[in-house]
């Protein structure tokens, strides 16, 4: 990596962006519990996402040398979910907080100095906007699509 992670707060927005990975991971464990089974490869699938990018992230913070902070042992819906609705609406809020943070990271890198990080918030956005779909879809929201993924304006 070779722009430095305190330039113009990129090492707090990837520090956010990773406490939104393991937010997400936490959320598809309890989602996991509420949703039909015909999501269960669904869920799957965004779960090993978000760990796959949370090991990424951990491992590019280790050779930068900064420590990656855990993941907390539960974390507050912003709603209560008693069902499959409300199951699908939250993990489009997390896919959502995903975008968002990512967006935070991509804003404050360019592809010329720091690649590798760039890339991951890129992917990121874009995977999150893609799942996010289907959980919206699930819960019964509209749009199914954000017009700018990770603006705050999918909720």
């Amino acid at each position: 990596m070779t722009q430095p992670l305190d330039d113009d707060g990129l090492q707090d927005a990837v520090l956010a962006a990773l406490g939104t990975e393991h937010a997400a991971i936490w959320v598809y464990g309890l989602v996991s519990a509420f949703l039909p089974p015909s999501t269960t490869a669904a869920i799957a699938a965004a779960s090993l996402t978000h760990r796959e990018r949370r090991d990424a992230v951990v491992a590019l913070l280790g050779r930068e040398g900064v420590a990656a902070p855990p993941g907390a042992a539960a974390y507050r819906p912003p709603s209560p979910v008693t069902d499959a609705a409300s199951a699908a609406a939250l993990a489009a809020v997390a896919e959502d907080d995903v975008a968002a943070s990512w967006r935070a990271v991509a804003e404050r890198t360019d592809a010329p100095t720091n690649g590798e990080l760039r890339r991951i918030a890129l992917e990121a956005v874009t995977a999150a906007a893609t799942v996010s779909v289907t959980w919206r879809g699930l819960a019964g929201r509209t749009p199914l699509v954000a017009a700018f993924p990770g603006d705050g304006s999918e909720s």
